[in-house]
């Protein structure tokens, strides 16, 4: 009966899902068909082109266009293609990021290294938009990149997805208390201090935060490191702890999107996930916690300025810019 429910469900969202489709494909047109000629020569990429996959979340000269470059009217539209595929949390905390690069301008003041702006940040698309097509869109800049990928008119990834937060949590001035990721440091550390003593010992695996997330910004991510605690060696009220942290990294999605990923990676999907933390567990400590199951990778990261500096990326590990789903396609397809 379980099972049975659970295809319903699917069912359910793999047709809503095609819904976000559709309105991807219509806001993109929409978009497009606001630019001149020469915002169109930065916002349009072949779908063929390698820029696809050249994302990253540090501040950095970037391709495509920016909502600077764009007119108040051309702003609105680029804001509905991302409400397109983010949920009202995710776009809260998308748009609450781009924010604090004002913030940053005001702490860092005009020595600082960077540019920083609240309005750089870069919207690309790659190939045609089509309701029934192969292609894909991109919303990219300091401490935001969301990658999206459309197969035969099926949305076939939302993912590298990572935000980023600087400060993790504002502590002066008229927006003194903000913390835009609060919700993904609270929960891990909540899952940590829930653990027995003997559960720690194999959840922690070093008393040293690493530096950064483990994957970065690479094309395919790779983490051959299994150590910690399996979540299937947890207690009930730790797992579901679990089961909100899963639901506060893809819930960036909207909710039809989200609800197949997390379907798949259900703990009795057979994932074998897995928790490890390292650093110090008091707020305010620096520390690093991950979940990795068969096919997915969610890594979080305060260690920057003070442990007030937050990553924390959602991967999958067989099909970032859908590539496991364009591999199949491309073999039904074409024998490739």
């Amino acid at each position: 009966m379980r099972n049975y429910l659970m295809l319903l469900v699917i069912l359910g969202c793999l047709r809503s899902a095609a819904g976000s489709v559709e309105e991807m494909t219509v806001c993109a047109g929409n978009l497009l068909a606001s630019l001149t000629p020469e915002q169109k020569a930065k916002a349009i990429f072949p779908w063929e082109d390698t820029e696809r996959f050249n994302w990253h979340f540090i501040p950095k000269d970037r391709k495509g266009l920016t909502l600077k470059d764009m007119s108040p009217a051309q702003k609105h539209l680029a804001y509905g293609l991302m409400s397109t595929s983010l949920g009202a949390r995710g776009f809260q905390k998308a748009t609450t990021i781009m924010s604090l690069e004002q913030v940053l301008q005001e702490m860092e003041g005009p020595q600082r290294r960077f540019s920083r702006d609240p309005e750089l940040y870069h919207f690309s698309i790659f190939g045609v938009p089509s309701a029934k097509g192969t292609w894909g869109w991109r919303v990219e800049g300091h401490h935001l990149s969301f990658n999206h990928t459309i197969v035969d008119g099926r949305f076939a990834a939302g993912t590298p997805s990572f935000l980023g937060a600087n400060p993790g949590e504002i502590r002066s001035g008229p927006r003194a208390g903000v913390r835009v990721l609060g919700a993904e440091e609270d929960l891990g550390r909540e899952l940590v201090l829930s653990l027995t003593d003997e559960q720690r010992k194999v959840a922690i695996i070093d008393t040293k935060a690493p530096d950064d997330i483990l994957t970065a910004a690479n094309r395919k991510a790779l983490l051959a490191d299994d150590r910690g605690l399996g979540v299937s060696e947890m207690i009930p009220s730790q797992q579901r702890i679990v089961d909100r942290i899963l639901a506060e990294y893809v819930g960036r999605l909207r909710e039809n999107l989200a609800e197949p990923i997390l379907l798949r990676v259900d703990r009795q999907s057979g994932e074998k996930l897995v928790f490890a933390w390292a650093g110090g567990t008091q707020k305010g400590d620096k520390h690093y916690y991950r979940i990795k199951g068969r096919t997915f990778l969610l890594e979080y990261d305060n260690t920057q300025n003070g442990a007030n500096h937050v990553h924390a990326v959602w991967r999958d590990l067989n099909n970032d810019f859908g590539e496991d789903v364009l591999a199949a396609h491309l073999k039904a397809e074409h024998g490739k």
